[in-house]
């Protein structure tokens, strides 16, 4: 057998590869400390790069619209600050809308608590005084009487003398992720930042890589997938923040119809958390019907009813339609995504399980497609309603009853000759 030089590499590879793959099966708690301090290391810049992709989206229409400024440098920059300047003011906005309507609701929940708790000590009070048994069985049960308060009150303060310590040092680790959170997040913001002003060169930097270590093919169908999921993930975010924005001003116009309370919190709050999908908008309706409880029970009741209605709607027309649309899937597989992604990742598997779903349907599509045109599969057989299919013996007996009457048709003919 003959060793070229690929073949070596490919052995030496194959080696180190199952000393890595052992190592991690023998040895899996140190393998999952390094691989969390890796990805500790690496994360500000894969948020980074998520922040980057997110912002490209409205960077690229506000930088077709400042086309007419020749000068590529300060066209890309204004199209950046552009861009995180929107994003500041609809945060603004939506902050401007959410905390003035929360201050308002704790004030009126505050004001209802006392006479709920007050009414419901009363009702207690007339409730034992009415059941004489009820109160003696309360008191024999837990022995109210008999408590020492005095060496409660002393157990207790000696218990959170003893904690203190490990609260000083919690409130210490808390403080330490604080920081290390802002520093990932700047840092985060400037690596983001540095991709968008250098998108092109990297886009660049990246295929010559892959044309130096792949075959031209292999590396055309990389580029080809790559430049497919861009595109899909691409029309994923514009047509979700599309989707959430239709559906918060329809609860803003149903409400108003229906003249309930907190129109501006509640549609901000379901057109915010509408942003997950599918599920997203259900947090929403909840707390939407608690800030709507506190001034009206039945109001915060027809809300629900209303909700229902209208995520049918969005659910069946909306997000199909304006989401599945976009990134060419349908609605179906929409759903699947969305439930395989939340039970692997969370929210986040949602968030990316829809565009990875659509990259998978095309492609599957596409492999698809050319293996029915190899195989030269008649055309109809894949229509929506195909020709009725017969089993092998079916056939083999279609053809000897054909063939039967060939021959009889052909001993006729020899009959008249």
């Amino acid at each position: 057998m003959n060793f070229d030089k690929r073949s070596m590499r490919r052995i030496f590879l194959l080696i180190v590869g199952g000393i890595v793959f052992g190592w991690l099966i023998l040895d899996t708690e140190r393998a999952t400390t390094m691989l969390d301090g890796i990805w500790a290391l690496f994360s500000p810049f894969v948020a980074g790069a998520a922040i980057a992709f997110i912002f490209n989206v409205p960077m690229r229409s506000i930088e077709r619209r400042l086309g007419d400024i020749r000068r590529i440098g300060v066209r890309r920059g204004l199209s950046i600050i552009a861009t995180i300047l929107s994003l500041i003011l609809v945060i603004s906005l939506v902050f401007e809308l959410l905390i003035p309507q929360i201050q308002l609701t704790w004030a009126s929940l505050a004001e209802s608590i006392p006479p709920f708790v007050e009414r419901t000590s009363n009702e207690l009070v007339v409730l034992m005084d009415n059941h004489p048994d009820l109160k003696l069985w309360l008191q024999e049960s837990f022995n109210l009487q008999s408590l020492d308060w005095a060496s409660i009150v002393k157990d207790a303060l000696t218990f959170l003398g003893s904690q203190l310590s490990t609260v000083m040092g919690s409130a210490v680790n808390v403080i330490g992720n604080v920081t290390g959170a802002i520093v990932n997040t700047v840092i985060s913001i400037a690596f983001a930042v540095y991709c968008l002003i250098r998108k092109e060169i990297l886009a660049r930097q990246g295929r010559r890589i892959l044309y130096s270590v792949l075959r031209e093919h292999t590396a055309d169908e990389v580029i080809r997938i790559a430049r497919l999921t861009n595109n899909t993930f691409a029309n994923f975010i514009s047509g979700q923040f599309l989707e959430a924005c239709i559906l918060g001003a329809l609860f803003a116009i149903a409400m108003a119809i229906f003249r309930m309370p907190y129109i501006p919190l509640v549609s901000v709050i379901i057109a915010v958390t509408a942003l997950v999908p599918v599920v997203g908008a259900f947090v929403g309706c909840v707390v939407g019907a608690f800030f709507i409880l506190v001034n009206d029970p039945i109001q915060a009741l027809s809300f629900v009813a209303m909700f229902l209605v209208l995520q049918q709607l969005e659910n069946n027309l909306i997000y199909p339609r304006v989401v599945g649309t976009s990134i060419g899937l349908p609605g179906m597989w929409v759903l699947v995504a969305v439930t395989v992604g939340g039970g692997l990742m969370g929210v986040g598997g949602m968030l990316l399980m829809i565009p990875l779903a659509s990259v998978l349907y095309t492609l599957v599509r596409e492999f698809t497609d050319k293996r029915l045109a190899e195989r030269n599969i008649p055309p109809e057989k894949l229509l929506d309603q195909p020709p009725e299919l017969r089993s092998h013996f079916q056939q083999k007996r279609e053809r000897k009853r054909l063939q039967k009457m060939k021959e009889q048709i052909q001993k006729i003919q020899n009959q008249k000759k």
